[in-house]
C-alpha cells in the first residue's frame, strides 16, 4: 500500500545520498504507531556508520544531518501532509482522512487479492498431514492438516508460488498387518461407506487377534516375506485396498477444503534410499556394522568434530538391511529437489517429537554434500487434547475420528444457528452450521502458538463472543447486514473529512496492516500472527458497529463508513480465507 510514494520518496533519498557521496542504503519502511496521523519511516544510522569507513564519528548526529539533508532535498511530496526528521530518522505522514480514503478504496479495489503481495517470483513446498494408508483418518491428523494448509496459503499471499505436499505412509508392518487379516477372515469384502472408519476397524482388529494369538504373528512374517517378494497377489490387494484409504482421505480433504498438488509416498522411497546408503558407506560417512549383527550408523556429532552430544547417531538402515524411515526420508529429501530443482525451501510440518529425526535426516545430508540441504526445515508442533484427556490408539481403536467430530461440531452449531435464524431454510442453516462447525475445530489449531499443546474443548470453540472463528464469522455477517439494509451500490470513493472516531481509526489502522501482518506471517512461519490479526479485524468492526451510525448517517459522513463497511468486511473474508475457514452469509 502506497508504494507509489514510498517509491517516489527512495528515490529521492537515493538521488540526495548519490549528489552527497554517501554510500548507498537499502530503504527499509516501518510504521509510525498513530498519534493522530498515520506515517511512515526510515532510519540513517547505519548509513550514518558507512560514512565514517574505519575512522571514528558520531553516528547519531551525523545520522542526524543526512535526515535533516534529505527532507530539505525532497521538499514537499505528493501524498504526504508532512515530512520532518527527528534524530536519525525521516518520518512521513498521511492526513488521516486521505489516509482512510486511500486504504478504503484500495480494500475495495483488490477484493479477494487484499493483503496479497505481487509475485516473487521463488517456490516452496509444504509437506503435510501425512497420514498412514489402512488406518482411521483420526483428530491426531488435525494439527500437520491444518497448519500445513494455512502455512500454503499465508506463503501463497505472501507472493511464493507453493507445491502442496503430502506423503502417506502407505507401507510398513501396519500395512501387512492390515493385509493379513483382510486376506484371512475378509477377502472379498469392500467398503460401502465412511470408509476411513471401516480401515480403522479393520486394522484394530488385525491387532487384537494378534494380542489374542501370538502364534498368528509367523504369519503376518511369512506375509511380509511375499510383500518383499513382490507377489504379484499380495501387491495387486496391496494397491487396491491402498486406494480405499486414498479416497477416504480425498473425501475428508474436500469436506476440509484442503488440497495437494503433490503426492509422495514411502513404498516409493524404499529402493532409492538403501542406494543413497549404499552411497554414504561407500563414502566413509556411514558406518556399516551389519557383519557385526548391527546397523548402518551415521555417526554424526563424530563426523561434524562435535565435543557434545547434539546429533547422536542416527541409523539409516536395520542390521536386517531393511529399510528405516530415516532411509526413506533421506530419498524423499533428495526426490524433491529433483522435482524442483528451484526450491527456495522445502517445509515438513510434522509433530515436535520428530525434532531429532529431522535435524539427523538433513545434518547427514548435508555432510553428503547436497547443497540443497540447508533449504529443509522441520516446522514442529506439539499435540491436540481433547476433552477428558483421550489417548488415541489406532491399535486398540480408541481413535477419535475426524468425521465424527465434525458431526458434532455440525450438530452443536446448527442448534446455534437454528435459534439465531429460524426462517432461514433447513438446507441453509445446514450449510451455515458446517462453515461453523469446521471454522470451529480449525481456529484452535492456530490461535496458539506451534509449540503449545492445544486442549480443545467445545465451549471455546463454539464461542461468539471470544477469540474464536465463530466471533470473526459473526463479524462479516453483521457487516454483510448492514450492506444488505443499505440495499443500493456502493457510493464512489468519498474523503470521510477531519473528524474520524476512535473506533473508525481502529479499524482502518488494522486493515491497513494486514499485508505487512501476512508477510510477517510467512516470514516466521506463524499462522497465529494471521489469527490474531482476523479476531482484532472482528473485534474492531463490532467496536465500531456500537459506537459509529452508519445508515442513519449525515453525507457524506454515512457514505464514508458505508465504505469502511465493505472494506472491513472484505479484509474479514481475506482473513478467514487464510485460515481456511469459510465466511458465511448468515448466523
Amino acid at each position: 500500500m502506497f508504494e507509489n510514494e514510498q517509491n517516489f520518496i527512495a528515490d529521492k533519498i537515493s538521488q540526495y545520498l548519490k549528489a552527497n557521496q554517501f554510500p548507498e542504503m537499502d530503504i527499509r519502511w516501518s510504521w509510525i504507531p498513530f498519534n493522530g496521523q498515520w506515517g511512515i519511516s526510515t532510519s540513517f544510522f547505519q548509513i550514518a556508520a558507512k560514512s565514517f569507513g574505519n575512522e571514528k564519528g558520531n553516528v547519531g548526529q551525523r545520522a542526524s544531518e543526512i535526515a535533516q539533508g534529505a527532507v530539505s532535498f525532497i521538499g514537499k511530496a505528493e501524498g504526504f501532509s508532512k515530512i520532518e526528521a527527528v534524530n536519525g530518522y525521516l518520518n512521513l505522514y498521511f492526513s488521516p482522512a486521505d489516509y482512510s480514503q486511500r486504504v478504503v478504496d484500495e480494500v475495495l479495489s483488490a477484493g479477494d487479492d487484499f493483503g496479497k503481495s505481487n509475485r516473487l517470483g521463488k517456490r516452496v513446498m509444504v509437506e503435510f498431514s501425512q497420514p498412514n494408508t489402512h488406518k482411521a483418518f483420526h483428530v491426531g491428523h488435525l494439527r500437520s492438516a491444518f497448519l500445513g494448509d494455512v502455512l500454503a496459503r499465508i506463503f501463497e499471499a505472501a507472493g511464493y508460488d507453493v507445491v502442496r505436499a503430502n506423503y502417506p505412509g502407505d507401507m510398513g508392518l501396519h500395512v501387512i498387518k492390515w493385509l493379513w487379516n483382510y486376506l484371512k477372515y475378509h477377502e472379498g469384502e469392500r467398503p460401502e461407506k465412511d470408509i476411513t472408519r471401516w480401515m480403522g476397524a479393520m486394522y484394530a482388529e488385525a491387532c487384537r487377534r494378534l494380542e489374542e494369538n501370538p502364534d498368528l504373528e509367523s504369519e503376518v512374517r511369512a506375509l511380509y516375506t511375499r510383500w518383499d517378494q513382490k507377489d504379484p497377489e499380495v501387491v495387486e490387494c496391496w494397491k487396491e485396498t491402498r486406494e480405499w484409504s486414498l479416497v477416504g482421505f480425498k473425501e475428508m480433504y474436500e469436506k476440509l477444503n484442503i488440497k495437494f498438488d503433490r503426492y509422495y509416498f514411502n513404498s516409493m522411497f524404499e529402493e532409492p534410499g538403501k542406494k543413497m546408503v549404499d552411497d554414504l558407506i561407500e563414502r566413509g560417512i556411514a558406518q556399516d556394522e551389519r557383519p557385526q549383527n548391527g546397523a548402518v550408523i551415521v555417526k554424526l556429532d563424530e563426523k561434524l568434530g562435535l565435543k557434545e552430544e547434539k546429533y547422536r547417531v542416527v541409523v539409516v538402515l536395520r542390521s536386517d538391511s531393511t529399510a528405516l524411515y530415516a532411509t526413506e526420508d533421506l530419498a524423499l529429501a533428495r526426490q524433491k529437489f529433483l522435482d524442483y530443482p528451484d526450491l527456495e525451501k522445502s517445509y515438513y510440518v510434522v509433530d515436535v517429537r520428530q525434532s531429532l529425526h529431522f535435524q539427523q535426516i538433513f545434518k547427514t545430508l548435508e555432510i553428503a554434500g547436497y547443497d540443497w540441504a540447508t533449504k529443509c526445515e522441520h516446522v514442529s508442533y506439539e499435540l491436540v487434547n481433547l476433552p477428558g484427556n483421550v489417548v488415541m490408539a489406532s491399535r486398540e481403536g480408541t481413535v477419535v475420528l475426524l468425521e465424527d467430530l465434525l458431526r458434532e461440531a455440525t450438530a452443536r452449531a446448527l442448534e446455534v444457528v437454528k435459534e439465531k435464524n429460524p426462517d432461514l431454510s433447513e438446507e441453509s442453516q445446514l450449510q451455515v452450521a458446517e462453515a461453523v462447525g469446521i471454522g470451529a475445530i480449525k481456529f484452535p489449531m492456530f490461535s496458539r502458538e506451534s509449540g503449545k499443546i492445544v486442549t480443545f474443548d467445545w465451549e471455546s470453540a463454539l464461542d461468539f463472543n471470544g477469540q474464536a472463528a465463530p466471533y470473526i464469522q459473526y463479524a462479516y455477517v453483521r457487516a454483510n447486514s448492514i450492506l444488505k439494509k443499505f440495499n443500493a451500490a456502493l457510493p464512489g470513493s468519498t474523503n470521510p473529512g477531519g473528524n474520524l472516531s476512535e473506533s473508525e481509526i481502529a479499524l482502518i489502522d488494522l486493515i491497513a496492516r494486514m499485508p505487512g501482518e501476512i508477510q510477517k506471517a510467512a516470514r516466521e512461519l506463524k499462522p497465529l500472527t494471521v489469527c490474531n490479526l482476523a479476531y482484532e479485524l472482528a473485534k474492531a468492526f463490532n467496536d465500531f458497529y456500537v459506537q459509529c451510525p452508519v445508515l442513519i448517517a449525515e453525507e457524506p459522513v454515512r457514505n464514508a463508513r458505508i465504505r469502511l463497511v465493505a472494506a472491513a468486511k472484505q479484509a474479514i473474508a481475506n482473513s478467514l480465507a487464510l485460515l481456511g475457514i469459510t465466511a458465511p452469509q448468515a448466523m
